[in-house]
C-alpha cells in the first residue's frame, strides 16, 4: 500500500513541530517559507512545487 500525502500537509505538520519545539534556524525558514508558498498558491508557487517534484524524483537516483 502506498501512503500519498500533500507537501502542503507534511510541511504543515513540519511547521506546527518546529513552531511547538520553539527551534529557530535556516533550515526552520526554509521550511516556512516553503509551505508559504505551497498554502497560499501564489505565482511562485509552481516553479517551486515543480523543484520540489524534481528533487524527491532525483533522490532514488542518487543511490544506484
Amino acid at each position: 500500500m502506498v501512503l500519498s500525502l500533500s507537501a502542503v500537509v507534511v510541511l504543515g505538520i513540519m511547521t506546527a513541530l518546529i513552531l511547538r519545539a520553539r527551534t529557530v534556524g535556516p533550515g526552520t525558514a526554509v521550511v516556512l517559507f516553503l509551505f508559504g508558498f505551497f498554502a497560499a498558491g501564489t505565482g511562485a508557487a509552481g516553479p517551486i512545487n515543480r523543484v520540489c517534484a524534481a528533487l524527491i524524483h532525483a533522490i532514488p537516483n542518487l543511490t544506484s
